[in-house]
Formats: C-alpha cells, structure tokens, sequence
C-alpha cells in the first residue's frame, strides 16, 4: 500500500482554481513535517507550501502567496493544496511529502527533509 497517493491534478484555465488530495497512511501522516513540491519539465524541484505541526503553522513559497492554501483533515488523514488563481507559471507535477523521521521548521522547504513522496499529480495551467 502506497504511504502517500496524490489526486486533484488535471488541466485548467488561467484563473481556475484546483484542489490537491494526499492521502497519507497513519503513520506517515503523524509527521512533523509534510509539504507540496512541483516540478515543472527542465526546472529544479521546488517547495509550495509545508506544514510544521510542532508550531503549526504553515509556510509559502513567494509564488504563490495568496493564492495557494495548504490544510490537513485530521479525521481522513489527508494532506490538501487549495490554488486559485492559477497562472500557466502553476504547470508542474506536484508531489506530496512527508519526513519521516525528525525536521525543523527553518528547512520545512529542503527537500532533503523529506524521505516520503508520492508519485505526483500533474498540473496544467494554459492561457
């Protein structure tokens, strides 16, 4: 049984709004950190938003301040991206992870926290 599986992707208009499922399997959602990444063809991977539950709070990259929403449903066990307001810069795979074992609040955004990923959903975003 896959530990993160994403869903919500598709193909949108400039504008639209898409939501981004991870369900996560009980133990991996009980980490302290959880994030969304993408990665677009030819471009580095990069974080979207993060969750640290030890200060809960949450955190965005610049790019999408104001646009995107990161939240949990404890009850589910699921890890969400809400984006509005998507612009064609959005089209990636987005990928949701999870550390593990211990992380830290000031590098919520390195992937190299992470060490549980699902196996994306891809995010279109035309004009």
């Amino acid at each position: 049984q896959a530990e993160l599986v994403e869903s919500g992707g598709g193909s949108v208009q400039a504008g639209g709004s898409l939501k981004l499922s991870c369900a996560a399997s009980p133990y991996i959602y009980r980490s302290n950190c959880m994030a969304w990444f993408r990665q677009a063809p030819g471009k580095e991977r990069e974080a979207v938003a993060a969750i640290y539950r030890g200060l809960g709070e949450t955190y965005y990259t610049d790019s999408v301040k104001g646009r995107f929403s990161i939240s949990q449903d404890h009850a589910s066990g699921t890890l969400y991206l809400q984006m509005d307001n998507l612009k064609p810069e959005d089209t990636a795979m987005y990928y949701c992870a999870a550390a593990e074992y211990e992380c830290y609040a000031h590098s919520v955004f390195k992937d190299t926290e992470y060490n549980r990923w699902g196996q994306g959903t891809q995010v279109t975003v035309s004009q």
